[in-house]
């Protein structure tokens, strides 16, 4: 009877939950997904927000946290009033944009369509082609700095332009300075958009193009109509890598004569204004934010178009 009434009484005891990761692994994939994180963080997040925060403040970097002082939205009217190498800027990034989108993306999709048809060679083609996307932009710079010199440069050489009184000035004429440049961007840009849409173009359904032919549609249109929309997702993805290219371009001007006689980039009225001889942070920022502004906001919209659900 006592037996029966402990056992009545006694609290049922909570069922262990069953988890198929070991301490260890929670220790690993907590280190795994941590320590990238916290870099991310660190190095993208912490650094947005600051930019944020100074480009609505002016100071020149020198002393401490008293030395800030807030102006409010001054910067921001200062850039687009009386700030005269913003305009020319922000029509350079925009022109290399539409040379991108327009020139060489197409460029790119026509290798891309060649190469994925097999040809002879076409293992040493793709190599030769994408070989400048594993170039920096500097490395590239520098390459065209040589093919573009005027005594001794290939393109001077070979139109006979090498000669004194005939050489053309290809990187110091403000002219013509910025199509040169987005020659060698072009370069190396039209690699990476090859090896995107190849990427796609093999994983296509073949029986997509074959049912298309036996409709009796041309090659160019069984492209346009059926392949082309099937790389939707590849569309957008070089669609934003295009744009944050564009805008995010720097390192191939700076090099060449530090984006300055025609080569103006918002990019490097931002290192111009943060780490130049004027040291004016918060102006500085305040065009990095214009910048990041103009590079996000055609992304979400174009996604949020892209993404949502048809009614």
């Amino acid at each position: 009877m006592a037996a029966t009434t402990t056992a009545a009484g006694a609290t049922p005891r909570r069922r262990r939950r069953y988890s198929v990761l070991t301490r260890r692994d929670k220790i690993v994939l907590g280190l795994a997904i941590g320590i990238p994180a916290t870099i991310h963080v660190a190095l993208v997040w912490v650094p947005t927000i600051s930019s944020i925060v100074l480009s609505f403040t002016a100071w020149n970097g020198i002393g401490g946290i008293q030395n800030i002082k807030w102006v409010g939205l001054q910067n921001y009217i200062n850039v687009f009033t009386t700030y005269p190498p913003f305009w020319p800027a922000l029509t350079h990034n925009v022109v290399w944009l539409l040379t991108f989108l327009f020139i060489a993306t197409p460029i790119g999709i026509l290798f891309a369509v060649l190469l994925d048809k097999n040809i002879r060679g076409t293992r040493f083609y793709q190599s030769a082609i994408y070989l400048p996307v594993v170039l920096s932009l500097a490395i590239v710079g520098f390459i065209w700095q040589l093919q573009y010199a005027p005594d001794q440069g290939f393109i001077n050489n070979v139109l006979g332009r090498a000669g004194a009184g005939q050489q053309i000035a290809w990187l110091g004429d403000s002219t013509i300075n910025l199509a040169a440049v987005l020659v060698a961007a072009s370069w190396r840009h039209i690699g990476y958009i090859m090896v995107l849409y190849l990427a796609g173009l093999k994983s296509v359904d073949p029986s997509l193009r074959e049912a298309a032919a036996i409709d009796g549609a041309s090659e160019r249109q069984a492209f346009f109509r059926v392949v082309l929309p099937v790389l939707r997702p590849i569309n957008i993805v070089i669609l934003v890598i295009t744009i944050i290219e564009s805008l995010r371009a720097f390192d191939i001007v700076y090099v060449i004569n530090k984006g300055t006689n025609g080569l103006e980039l918002l990019s490097v009225l931002v290192t111009q204004n943060i780490v130049g001889e004027s040291s004016r942070i918060g102006f500085g920022s305040a065009i990095a934010v214009v910048l990041l502004v103009i590079s996000v906001g055609p992304i979400i919209v174009f996604l949020t178009r892209t993404f949502e659900s048809p009614d």
